[in-house]
């Protein structure tokens, strides 16, 4: 496999601060005084107290993205080692875990008379600008996987956050979903069709991703705060439970202020995935009761993010990982790349 790098900014950009629904930078306590003191002071950050537990937050977020790769690698190395499946079939994508309507997708996107004129015929857009969405698994493949997720989350088996804005759920690389499960999807039914749909943004290009499932529930997580992905294209499925509310909701891409914005909702259906650009900004609306567990596949093209890094707009400083990291590779050829050690 080829190397797969991290951009530096990723210890510094996008730290989310919860309670203040608000993303933030932070390069030294001065630059984050200027930058955000009195933005925080107008979302009730008032008192000095209160800021230094908001610097405490972002001390922790930013240790834990420095140990990420230590720390997911010894969580990887104890779940094979005392971890036993529910439902060890549900590891190895089969074609018979697919929904009908998928396969037919794929099946035209991979035809010789495909264009995106005649997917267009066959797939359903949503009102969010090219936003699709199309039934991905079957309902019996679902069911299997939410209750291997809960066997995994009661196990104690150790289990880490998908990221800074989902406090529940699971990473699947970690679990061994990676190379049998996630890898076939996105190369040989989710490409044919973001090739055509995405071209322009490096949908005919992905050559890696980071998968999680995420969990909303009474008394943990019910919603999602509006962001964009660090993704070219993102594919969202809805596996279940029983629910109530929840839709998805679709601004404008991320480079429109939010003046400038007027947000659509999108109704999610189980089993149904929604497949959209990960630069377009998104959030999740609150469930009112029961459990949902959703599918994302953030899917990414190392020949679109090489030129720019999608998370902090510039030209990517690269940091040595490990797996699919953030999808960057080096080019041996461009002598312009920029190298940085992760321990600096």
């Amino acid at each position: 496999m080829e190397k797969f790098y991290t951009c530096s900014c990723y210890f510094t950009d996008n730290i989310f601060l919860e309670e203040y629904k608000l993303h933030v930078r932070f390069v030294s306590e001065r630059q984050f005084r200027t930058d955000y003191q009195n933005i925080l002071r107008s979302l009730g950050c008032v008192s000095e107290s209160q800021f230094r537990d908001v610097l405490g937050k972002i001390h922790a977020e930013i240790e834990r993205r420095q140990n990420h790769k230590l720390k997911s690698a010894q969580r990887a190395a104890t779940i094979k080692e005392i971890y036993t499946p529910l439902h060890q079939h549900v590891y190895h994508l089969q074609e018979s875990f697919l929904a009908p309507e998928l396969l037919q997708l794929v099946k035209y996107c991979t035809s010789s008379n495909a264009t995106v004129e005649g997917l267009m015929k066959l797939i359903q857009r949503e009102a969010a600008p090219r936003v699709f969405r199309f039934p991905v698994f079957r309902k019996e493949f679902c069911k299997d996987f939410i209750e291997e997720l809960e066997h995994f989350e009661q196990s104690d088996a150790p289990k880490g956050r998908p990221n800074t804005m989902n406090n529940y759920g699971i990473l699947l690389d970690e679990l061994g979903f990676d190379e049998s499960f996630i890898t076939p999807l996105r190369e040989v039914y989710l490409r044919p069709l973001t090739a055509l749909l995405y071209s322009d943004c490096g949908g005919n290009c992905l050559d890696s991703h980071k998968a999680f499932v995420v969990k909303y529930a009474m008394r943990e997580d019910l919603d999602l705060s509006y962001h964009y992905d660090n993704a070219e294209v993102t594919l969202n499925v809805s596996l279940g439970k029983d629910f109530m509310e929840g839709n998805l909701f679709f601004g404008d891409m991320r480079q429109v202020p939010l003046s400038e914005t007027e947000c659509v909702e999108v109704e999610h259906h189980v089993t149904e995935g929604l497949l959209h650009r990960g630069q377009h900004m998104h959030g999740a609306l609150p469930i009112s009761s029961g459990t949902r567990w959703n599918l994302i596949i953030w899917m990414r093209a190392s020949r679109e993010r090489n030129k720019l890094c999608p998370m902090c707009g510039k030209r990517p400083t690269l940091v040595e990982s490990d797996g699919f990291s953030d999808g960057f590779t080096m080019d041996p050829d461009d002598t312009s790349s920029t190298w940085s050690c992760s321990l600096t």
